[in-house]
């Protein structure tokens, strides 16, 4: 056997039993029952609680005797008292698992519950950060199942081993992992994606593309991941536009919510400079993730121009669009503005005189490891500025 081998040693998982198509909501009470769960907790957003797609969904369960428990105590970038308030309704209701439906902010404080309170009450959920093998801390064996059901495109929480938590007190947003948040079961289904608003639907599908992106351009060894992010890209620039002129198009919804799934599964792949800027702006100012994301896709790919070039004009050749580099990036600006997306932080509130702060906080961010070109202090304050 020869000796020559450069490639690097890796793990690649992709667990996630996912149930496609529109209606398949209809099934949840069976999947619930098939996971072993007999009294389950829906962890949704206050937005959605009172909606029509959230009391059929807890209709479905009811009529299996599944009771229709539910905590709705969720902010759009959820935090520590968001959890604790959600354990205490899981621990007094006695409840097995968490039913996680909505968007990413829902998705994610569902896996913060299922994931902590059955811990012992000296770890935090701070004590589990995304570092090394921290996760090791928790006992993998009181981690609840987690069913997940998105109602929007784009986070790819539904399919992820990991949640998004804002400590209230820094304002720092930090990456919370255990292999047993991914969820068992996810079911997909188009038709609870129509009733989201126009910039909901703009800014989810965003953070898809933002997902793929910078999956696609992470340096880090990962064909498979490679592959998919740049399929989902295809699925985004084609389906995007159309889900934003005609909200019902469960064709097109679909397409999104495929591409939402496979955005996450890249990402195993790594993030980058996008993800480390946006993270710290959506915990200071409380703003979309996704459409942050958006606002700073433009400025990032020119910062990583010359480690990413040739790569993006690949990526273009595969997705018919003209121009290489420079014809990929003016597709970002027109579907930005087809979208509505701000064109500034500025324009989302954003105070330069705390660019310093949010520079400190985004090289803190895990995400930066994945971006093609390094990030100092000097060049991400830099960043910051062109994004302003």
């Amino acid at each position: 056997m020869s000796d020559n081998n450069d490639l690097p040693s890796r793990n690649w998982t992709y667990p996630t039993a996912i149930k496609f198509g529109t209606g398949r909501i209809g099934e949840l009470a069976e999947h619930v029952q098939a996971t072993g769960l007999r009294k389950p907790l829906l962890v949704t957003d206050k937005a959605l609680a009172g909606l029509p797609i959230t009391s059929a969904a807890l209709d479905v369960l009811e009529d299996a005797g599944l009771g229709r428990a539910v905590f709705s105590d969720v902010d759009p970038n959820p935090n520590e008292a968001n959890m604790t308030a959600g354990i205490a309704v899981y621990r007094s209701g006695g409840h097995d698992g968490v039913i996680c439906f909505g968007g990413g902010s829902a998705l994610d404080l569902g896996k913060m519950i299922a994931l902590m309170a059955g811990q012992r009450a000296d770890l935090s959920v701070w004590d589990l950060e995304d570092i090394g093998d921290w996760y090791t801390r928790a006992d993998a064996g009181r981690v609840a199942p987690i069913i997940a059901v998105p109602t929007t495109a784009g986070t790819g929480s539904e399919v992820g081993r990991a949640g998004v938590l804002t400590n209230s007190t820094t304002h720092k947003k930090k990456i919370i992992f255990h292999p047993k948040l991914m969820p068992v079961v996810t079911i997909c289904d188009p038709a609870l994606t129509v009733g989201m608003p126009k910039f909901i639907t703009a800014g989810t599908g965003m953070d898809a593309l933002a997902h793929c992106l910078e999956a696609y351009c992470s340096p880090h060894y990962h064909p498979m991941s490679q592959g998919i992010a740049l399929e989902g890209m295809r699925l985004v620039f084609e389906n995007l536009p159309v889900v934003y002129r005609d909200p019902e198009n469960l064709t097109a919804r679909g397409h999104m919510m495929s591409a939402a799934a496979m955005g996450a599964v890249a990402f195993q792949k790594g993030l980058g400079a996008i993800h480390s800027l946006s993270h710290p702006v959506g915990a200071a100012y409380g703003t979309h993730h996704g459409t942050t994301n958006a606002v700073v896709m433009p400025m990032v790919l020119d910062f990583n121009r010359p480690a990413i070039e040739n790569r993006i004009a690949a990526a273009a050749g595969y997705l018919g669009i003209a121009g290489g580099f420079d014809g990929f990036r003016a597709r970002i600006m027109e579907l930005r503005a087809e979208l509505a997306i701000p064109e500034s932080l500025t324009a989302m509130g954003v105070e330069a005189d705390r660019l310093d702060e949010l520079t400190e906080i985004a090289l803190e961010d895990p995400s930066c490891g994945g971006n093609p070109v390094e990030m100092t202090r000097e060049n991400t304050r830099a960043l910051f500025g062109t994004c302003m």
